[in-house]
């Protein structure tokens, strides 16, 4: 398959210094998840052990990688969605979607938080550790309510920016009628 470029699609502005940030921070996390991982694969396959430390850790950063690839995304305005309806609407419409599915996660985020606060305040409070090396359980947990604050800030930021911007196309889409 060819890297052929989409005409109807605009171009990426330049992306903030905080955005690449995010994204070397989610590779090294996902470098790192590659070599435990290796790195327990060659050693089960050599001596028939495996480090016990990597399950925890490849979970961990997991959801690292996963909560930063949210935050990029929507920062991006690029979360998973279904665009035919969206597509085949009229300028406004498009953008109050944008807003709806903005909102839409943003809230999902802030339940993240919410939840995932209570979540380690009770591993911290009933000394939870993890079962393969016995660590406190709320240092791992830490990462879901505290990337999903990030999350949410990417998403109100993404919509305070183009909450005014107007429409990318004054005409309706092929096939639409006025």
């Amino acid at each position: 398959m060819s890297a052929d470029i989409d005409p109807t699609r605009p171009e990426e502005p330049e992306q903030p210094r905080w955005l690449r940030a995010e994204e070397i921070i989610a590779a090294a996390a996902m470098a790192a998840l590659g070599l435990i991982t290796l790195a327990n694969v060659i050693v089960r396959y050599l001596t028939n052990y495996s480090f016990a430390f990597t399950e925890e850790y490849s979970i961990a950063l997991m959801v690292v990688v996963a909560m930063l690839g949210a935050s990029i995304a929507a920062a991006r305005n690029r979360h998973m969605r279904i665009t035919w309806f969206v597509d085949n609407m009229r300028p406004g419409l498009r953008a109050a979607a944008d807003a709806v599915a903005m909102l839409a996660t943003a809230v999902m985020f802030v339940l993240l938080v919410a939840l995932g606060a209570r979540l380690v305040w009770d591993e911290y409070r009933f000394e939870v550790t993890s079962p393969g090396l016995g660590e406190p359980q709320w240092i791992y947990t830490l990462m879901l309510p505290v990337l999903s604050v990030l999350v949410v800030v990417r998403a109100v930021a993404w919509w305070w920016t183009h909450r005014r911007a107007p429409p990318a196309d004054t005409a309706p889409p092929p096939g639409a009628e006025i």
